[in-house]
């Protein structure tokens, strides 16, 4: 059974392992797993995940897991950006897991949360290479914005609530 819950202390390792996996295949599939978990362990990628609490909890945020029955296979996060801008963070759905509308409930459940705690528009940041998830975002009523960024593989996206 697919259940959609904020993330517990215990489940932070598997959390990660899901991303790990998923940016694996679309960032670095030549690498093993095991080769491209080290080297984002080495450059701390994934820290806001090890302090959740922290980043997300504590910033008018939620992180989400998706389990099924138990084992988590996909992430979810907002938090706050700016006062009235939440940023969506995190939303990586295991492969296997996709077409079943599991993002989306994931997604209004975030929206509805930023809603809830007075924000008026919500930001995320995508590449150029996760095509599925610009498709998936620009359905949900997302648009492109100015990046601020140099780097011409990064797409900056908002909507309004």
């Amino acid at each position: 059974m697919i259940e959609i819950v904020p993330i517990q202390a215990g489940q932070i390792s598997d959390a990660k392992k899901v991303i790990y996996a998923v940016a694996q295949r679309i960032f670095d599939p030549e690498k093993s797993i095991e080769e491209f978990t080290a080297e984002l362990d080495q450059e701390h990628e994934l820290r806001d995940v090890d302090n959740y609490r922290e980043v997300y909890n504590d910033n008018r945020g939620l992180f989400l897991v998706v389990l099924d029955d138990g084992q988590v296979v996909g992430t979810g996060a907002i938090r706050k950006m700016e006062d009235e801008v939440a940023e969506l963070k995190r939303i990586w759905l295991l492969e296997a897991y996709h077409g079943q509308k599991i993002g989306y409930r994931m997604l209004v459940m975030l929206l509805d949360f930023a809603r809830e705690h007075g924000y008026t528009s919500v930001r995320l940041g995508t590449t150029i290479h996760q095509k599925r998830a610009q498709v998936f975002y620009k359905r949900f009523g997302f648009h492109e914005i100015p990046t601020g960024l140099d780097d011409p593989e990064e797409i900056s996206m908002e909507m309004p609530l």
